[in-house]
């Protein structure tokens, strides 16, 4: 058995050294697992142990914000994932980066800060996630931040630095001004009061480098000496005694190592935490059965309710040579990275996700069911494709897409990397919905605020109109966003995984699930906030222990939603009982005319 040596340092040697044993492991050093090292070590009392399987997170290249496509696109931080052939997107086969690394995918993502709807929590509950409501969950979102810009429901000395930035390029103004003039709301912070509309983003970001969950949460916690971090250590089970977890295996050059302790929390993420219950008999006894493994607990939705957000590309000419591209040649790149390495600031210190929105794609939804982000500069996500002269685009997809896919072990070998299916566009309400994304942001792009820069549609094209066309485009170019959750989802019923009031695997001691595997829906934004949002409150649940509730918590909606697709004015307040009333209400609604 292991015990800790050193407390408070990283370890790649996976030695065993005497025989102590741990109240808590973490298995994952991603966005929850540090969030849980953080909150649970401020027991000093407590010894825990971390496991990771990939390395440290520190490179220059994972601290400057403006490289996040390349820790993104290099194995050293990136699992490497892909999905199986999708049968609704023509057989493509589709990547899914995952962070492998401290930080997990906090070290790799595009740092958008983005809390998500306060609906969007009402929905939990009204999913069965007893306890996650909007007024519980705002002191966590609080706690978790440190904001720069004034806002009344902000948080001022968590462990997140957030910030905006410049927003120095005049596109990011016309964009938003394009979207007022189109009869959207404008919003001054769309984490504060209100969510719909358009307006700036927010990033982590402190001092121009990353704020990875690492750098805010896990190496403050490792200075207080009780815990240990063991790097490269790929978890390959858990250690059962019965229906009881008391372990964990991990692999470490080439060894199998075994350590124990009280309570152990898997906190690998959407993809893997399903994965590690599986290979541990835990899940679908029938694919258990099918990849060799024993029996150990039939638990059907371990796997299974894989969702993620998609998203494209809409494209356009920049008249004005204005857009970023006159800096991505190799002269260009490297006066950027030059000043961020003397000055942490300029180019290198932005995601250039400064802009952005949330609409609702139609009549007869209640709250924002579309995202934008608005990049001054016609390139892919990851970076491997960019066009020819200047240009800007918005990535947009839908936020609440009804597909669900599945995680599971390879049958010939579930040492091997699992196979991942997510049916994307399996769902007609999400062609519906995504078409509506190519359409609207069209019209945006046509508001005269975009007139003096709009020169010639580069993505979907002039060409692309019909129904048919826009399906093709969608089944050619749609990406991921890199949002994948709700695998081990908490609830009630049964086919949930995890009790929303402990965390605990339904039917299994000793064990909790803490990641964004637990959440019941994906959220109206990007899903790294509130996943470490989830792990603060988790952190407490486990600890027996709570903030006090909001006293004042606005939920804000239009009050016309359900016959009108936008509103220059988001004023209406809803309490509890009214947001129970108007699921309900929404879910008798098949939309409508958009209120031009």
């Amino acid at each position: 058995m292991e015990t800790t040596r050193n407390s408070g340092q990283i370890y790649g040697d996976g030695s065993l050294i005497g025989m102590e044993r741990y109240d808590y492991i973490i298995i994952g050093a991603g966005s929850a697992g540090c969030v849980l090292a953080y909150r649970l070590g401020e027991d000093t009392r407590k010894r825990i142990m971390v496991i990771e399987a990939g390395g440290n997170d520190n490179a220059t290249i994972v601290r400057m914000p403006s490289a996040l496509s390349i820790p993104m696109n290099t194995k050293r931080y990136n699992w490497g994932f892909a999905t199986e052939p999708e049968p609704y997107l023509d057989s493509r086969v589709m990547n899914l980066p995952r962070g492998k690394g401290l930080g997990g995918s906090s070290s790799i993502n595009g740092m958008c800060y983005v809390r998500g709807n306060p609906m969007d929590y009402e929905r939990w509950v009204d999913y069965g996630a007893t306890g996650w409501d909007w007024a519980t969950l705002l002191p966590y979102f609080e706690r978790l931040e440190c904001v720069a810009e004034t806002g009344k429901f902000r948080g001022r000395s968590g462990p997140i630095h957030v910030k905006r930035g410049t927003e120095t390029n005049p596109l990011y103004h016309a964009f938003i001004k394009a979207g007022v003039q189109a009869g959207y709301a404008r919003s001054t912070n769309m984490n504060d009061l209100q969510h719909e509309g358009f307006g700036p983003m927010e990033m982590n970001v402190k001092d121009g480098e990353r704020c990875s969950a690492a750098t805010a949460y896990l190496r403050p916690a490792m200075a207080r000496g009780n815990l240990r971090v063991v790097t490269h250590a790929h978890a390959t089970r858990l250690l059962m005694e019965g229906r009881k977890a008391v372990g964990v295996e991990y692999e470490h050059k080439g060894r199998l190592v075994q350590v124990r302790a009280a309570e152990m929390i898997l906190s690998a993420g959407s993809i893997m935490s399903p994965v590690v219950l599986q290979r541990s008999g835990i899940g679908p006894k029938e694919e258990l059965r099918r990849a060799g493994v024993a029996v150990v607990h039939d638990l059907p939705g371990v796997g299974g309710n894989l969702m993620d957000h998609l998203e494209l590309y809409v494209q356009q000419e920049c008249k004005q040579p204005v857009s970023l591209y006159h800096h991505m040649n190799l002269l260009g790149k490297a006066r950027i990275g030059l000043r961020w390495l003397l000055r942490r600031d300029g180019l290198g210190a932005t995601n250039h996700f400064e802009a952005g929105a949330h609409i609702r794609s139609r009549a007869g939804i209640s709250y924002p069911d579309i995202q934008f982000h608005f990049l001054p500069l016609a390139i892919s996500y990851d970076g491997k494709s960019l066009a020819q002269g200047h240009g800007f685009q918005a990535h947009v997809g839908p936020k609440r897409s009804k597909s669900r896919g599945w995680v599971r072990l390879d049958a010939s070998d579930p040492r091997n990397k699992p196979r991942v299916r997510f049916n994307y566009m399996s769902e007609e309400d999400d062609w519906i919905e995504m078409r509506a994304c190519v359409r609207l942001t069209r019209e945006i792009f046509n508001q005269p605020a975009m007139a003096a820069f709009a020169g010639r549609e580069l993505a979907p094209g002039p060409d692309c109109t019909t129904d048919t066309q826009i399906d093709q485009f969608i089944k050619n170019k749609v990406e991921s966003a890199y949002h994948p959750c709700g695998t081990c989802r908490m609830g009630t019923d049964k086919d949930a995984v995890v009790d929303p009031e402990t965390m605990r695997v339904r039917g299994i001691e000793g064990l909790r699930v803490v990641d964004a595997s637990v959440m019941p829906q994906a959220t109206a934004g990007d899903i790294n906030v509130p996943t470490i949002m989830l792990a603060e409150r988790a952190a407490d649940l486990i600890r027996d222990r709570h903030l006090p509730a909001a006293d004042t918590a606005p939920v804000m909606v239009d009050a016309n939603w359900p016959s009108c697709q936008r509103s220059p004015h988001i004023e209406q307040n809803l309490s509890g009982s009214d947001m129970r009333a108007l699921f309900a209400k929404e879910r008798s609604l098949v939309g409508g005319r958009a209120c031009l």
